[in-house]
C-alpha cells in the first residue's frame, strides 16, 4: 500500500515578509524523489494562489512578486524594543486545520524550515498536527534544522534532517527515492513561479554566508535533470523561472552557458529571475548577451561593500572594479540601469570598517540601482560567531535580521540609510 504523505510550507513570523518568489524548493525536490512511491499532498501557507485567498485582492506584480496575506500577532518580549509591528504572515492556521479534517490519515508530514528566526511557524504547524493528526510521523528538513538542529529538535518532531543527507528520512519513510524525478510542483493549483537549481553549494567561503554549513560541496547536476524539470514548469504553463542557485555563474562556460543556449534554441516566451546574488566577478560579456537573449530581466548583484578591507577579510568574493567591469558588460549587451540591482548587507559586525554610505554612493555612481539587505548573524559562520559579544545565538529568535540590525545601528542610523537608499535609487533612470 502506497504510503499517504503530506508536504507542508509553515507561515512566517516576522516584522517584514514579502513574495520575493519564495518557494520551498527543498520540499518540493523530496516530493518528486518520492513521486513514484507515495501519494503526495501539498500545502504551502505562503502560496499566494492557494484558492482560499482568491477573494482577498492579494494583487502582484507583472512578474508574480507581492504581498502576503498578514495579520498583527503579539510581539515577542525579545523584541520589545523593536518600533515595528509583528505579523503572521501567511494562509490562517484554521483553514490548514480545516484541511487536515478533510484528509485521510497521513502516515508522514514533511515540514520545511527556512530562516532559523521563523521556527514560530514550524511550532504552530506541529500543534495542529499533533491535535488533529497524532498519528502521523513529522519530519522537519530545511535552513533551520540544519543550522540550529538542537534547537529544532526540542520542538518534538519525530526526524530532524540535518544538512543534505537524506538517509534517515529514507530510513523512517521506508521508501526507496528516486532522485532522476523533478521537484513535486503539480501540488500547486496555479503556478506562475518556479524554481530551478542547476548546482548544489557554493565553492567560496563568505565569512557571512551559511551555505558552506548547508550545502559543503559544490556539485552542478546532470545537465539533464534541470533541463527536464525547466521543461515541466513550461508544461505546468508557468511564466516565471527562478534561479535558486549560490553559485550560478561559477564554471558558467560548462553549466549556465549551456543551458541558456538550449533554453534559446526552444524559443521560451517567459522570464528568468535571479533573486540569490550574482557574482558579478563571472559576469562576462557572453554571459550578459545570453541571459538577455534567454529571458532575463532582472540582475541581482552581490557587492556588499566597496571597503578593500572590508571586501578581503569577509572572503573577497568580489572587488569593485568586478563589479564595475559587470555593469558594464550588461549595459552593453542591452539591459537597462533599472535592471541591474547590487546588494549591500546593512548591520554587519564589521559594520565600521564597511563604509556603507560610502558603498552606497559608489554603487549609484554606476548607475544603478542599490537594495539594503539587513544582516542576520548566523551560528557557525565566521562573522555570525562574532555577534555573541551582542546577542544569545542559542537562541534562534535573535538572528531576526529586523532586531539584529537595529540593535547593531540604532533605529534612526538605520532609517537615515533606507532613506539614502531611496533617495539614490530615485535618480535612476526607470
Amino acid at each position: 500500500m502506497r504510503k499517504n504523505i503530506l508536504l507542508v510550507n509553515p507561515p512566517i513570523y516576522d516584522f517584514s515578509a514579502y513574495d520575493f518568489w519564495l518557494k520551498p524548493f527543498g520540499l518540493l525536490r523530496v516530493g518528486g524523489y518520492l513521486r513514484k512511491n507515495a501519494e503526495l499532498r501539498l500545502f504551502d501557507f505562503l502560496d499566494r494562489q492557494h484558492p482560499f485567498l482568491s477573494e482577498k485582492a492579494l494583487r502582484s506584480d507583472h512578474w508574480g512578486r507581492g504581498k502576503f496575506l498578514a495579520e498583527p500577532v503579539e510581539k515577542p518580549e525579545e523584541f520589545s524594543t523593536v518600533p515595528r509591528e509583528y505579523r503572521r504572515y501567511g494562509i490562517p492556521a484554521q483553514v490548514f486545520r480545516d484541511f487536515l479534517l478533510t484528509q485521510n490519515p497521513f502516515d508522514a508530514i514533511l515540514i520545511q524550515t527556512n530562516m532559523t528566526y521563523w521556527y514560530a511557524g514550524v511550532q504552530e504547524v506541529l500543534t495542529s498536527i499533533r491535535e488533529l493528526m497524532p498519528s502521523a510521523k513529522t519530519v522537519l528538513g530545511g535552513i533551520y534544522a540544519t543550522l540550529c538542529t538542537e534547537h529544532a529538535q526540542t520542538l518534538g518532531a519525530d526526524l530532524v534532517v540535518e544538512g543534505c543527507s537524506l538517509e534517515g528520512l529514507w530510513d523512517l519513510l521506508d521508501l526507496e527515492p528516486d532522485q532522476s524525478q523533478v521537484p513535486y510542483w503539480e501540488g500547486y493549483e496555479k503556478l506562475s513561479a518556479g524554481v530551478l537549481k542547476l548546482a548544489d553549494g557554493c565553492p567560496f567561503r563568505c565569512t557571512y554566508c551559511s551555505v558552506p554549513r548547508i550545502a559543503p560541496v559544490y556539485k552542478p547536476f546532470d545537465p539533464d535533470i534541470p533541463w527536464n524539470a525547466f521543461q515541466f514548469l513550461k508544461s505546468l504553463g508557468t511564466q516565471n523561472v527562478v534561479f535558486y542557485d549560490d553559485a550560478l555563474l561559477f564554471q558558467a562556460e560548462q553549466v549556465l552557458e549551456p543551458f541558456l543556449r538550449r533554453v534559446i534554441e526552444a524559443g521560451f516566451n517567459g522570464s528568468f529571475h535571479t533573486p540569490n546574488a550574482l557574482n558579478a566577478r563571472f559576469v562576462s560579456t557572453e554571459i550578459a548577451r545570453l541571459a538577455l537573449r534567454a529571458g532575463f530581466h532582472f540582475f541581482y548583484l552581490g557587492f556588499e561593500s566597496n571597503a578593500i578591507s572590508w571586501q578581503r577579510k569577509t572572503g573577497g568574493k568580489v572587488y569593485s572594479e568586478e563589479l564595475e567591469g559587470a555593469v558594464g558588460n550588461l549595459l552593453r549587451a542591452g539591459a537597462r540601469p533599472s535592471q541591474i540591482t547590487a546588494y549591500l548587507i546593512v548591520g554587519h559586525p564589521e559594520t565600521d570598517t564597511q563604509e556603507i554610505e560610502s558603498s552606497m554612493r559608489m554603487v549609484h555612481s554606476l548607475g544603478i540601482r542599490i537594495m539594503l539587505s539587513e544582516y542576520s548573524p548566523i551560528p557557525g559562520t565566521p562573522d555570525g560567531e562574532k555577534c555573541r559579544k551582542w546577542c544569545d545565538l542559542d537562541r534562534p529568535l535573535l538572528h531576526n535580521k529586523t532586531f539584529f540590525t537595529i540593535s547593531r545601528l540604532g533605529s534612526n542610523r538605520l532609517q537615515k540609510l533606507k532613506d539614502l537608499c531611496s533617495k539614490l535609487n530615485s535618480d535612476i533612470l526607470l
